[in-house]
């Protein structure tokens, strides 16, 4: 057995902070009180006075379920921006180690597994036995397959990678699809002019979270080719050009990101499947032409 004699402090804490904000989100989920049925039109929270939230996403009536929504897709995010933090605080100080790598791997299962998965189950009360047995099954294939994800990555990228690409959806981005669910959930809620329309948004919720919850798993276990956003944005010398696009990119996210954030994972999860499947058909189609 080959005993590890010191750790990287900084990169570490990085780490353990992403863990944290993924145990913690399950936490203010399971403050989640939905309930049992939907079918007497009953709406996930009571009647709330949108204006009177505050828009500090950390101080929050934690007996208010809409809020602890928002807060658990919140500490999913910021978790993300640990994960991306880590490995590059790292390198640049020269730190990386297989521990580090490891312990990153266990950190997203539970942030980007375990914390979306039971925050779908809390936000889909179920219509019926079958709907919520339905729910808790989704919910499993999602964990299982964010670790078939991060085993899979531990397996096969090595260090001389120029790590530009994924196979299959990362954890990350998965999970950012899932969190993204729930402040747009929180977005329209707070723009609902009466109970009614509230309920019919939480119907919708029941059907259409699980459904792409399952979309988001098969992504994260196929072959298709994902972009490495942050090494391809950033690493290297960049052209005026894409830096004034990388400004317009990342504003929307600051000045509306309970909007911007859902939007922008729901096309990196769909846009590079369809563009796969495009060529796949465009090249089968190019080679079906007679060559005279």
């Amino acid at each position: 057995m080959r005993r590890i004699r010191t750790i990287a402090i900084f990169p570490t804490l990085f780490t353990l902070a992403n863990l944290v904000c993924g145990f913690y989100a399950i936490v203010v989920a399971s403050r989640i009180d939905a309930p049992t049925a939907l079918s007497d039109k009953t709406p996930l929270t009571s009647e709330i006075n949108f204006r009177q939230i505050p828009k500090v996403p950390w101080i929050i009536d934690r007996s208010d379920p809409t809020q602890n929504i928002v807060l658990c897709g919140w500490l999913i995010v910021l978790g993300m921006l640990f994960d991306a933090l880590d490995g590059r605080v790292a390198r640049l100080a020269n730190q990386t180690s297989d521990f580090g790598a490891q312990l990153d791997s266990l950190s997203d299962l539970v942030t980007f597994g375990a914390a979306p998965a039971f925050l779908m189950v809390k936000m889909c009360p179920h219509f019926s036995y079958e709907h919520r047995n339905w729910v808790w099954i989704i919910a499993t294939v999602y964990v299982c397959c964010t670790a078939l994800r991060l085993a899979r990555f531990n397996v096969e990228t090595t260090e001389e990678d120029d790590h530009s690409w994924f196979n299959g959806l990362p954890t990350p981005a998965a999970a950012a699809a899932i969190a993204g669910f729930a402040l747009i959930f929180y977005m329209l809620r707070s723009t609902g002019s009466g109970s009614e329309e509230v309920a019919k948004i939480d119907e919708l919720v029941q059907w259409v979270l699980p459904m792409y919850a399952v979309l988001v798993s098969l992504l994260m276990v196929s072959r298709i080719p994902y972009p490495h956003l942050v090494n391809q944005w950033f690493r290297g010398q960049k052209s005026f050009a894409h830096l004034i696009g990388l400004i317009f990119s990342v504003l929307p996210i600051l000045v509306f990101p309970g909007y911007a954030i859902p939007l922008l994972a729901a096309s990196f999860v769909v846009i590079p499947p369809v563009h796969y499947i495009w060529q796949r058909f465009y090249r089968q189609r190019r080679q079906d032409e007679p060559i005279f």
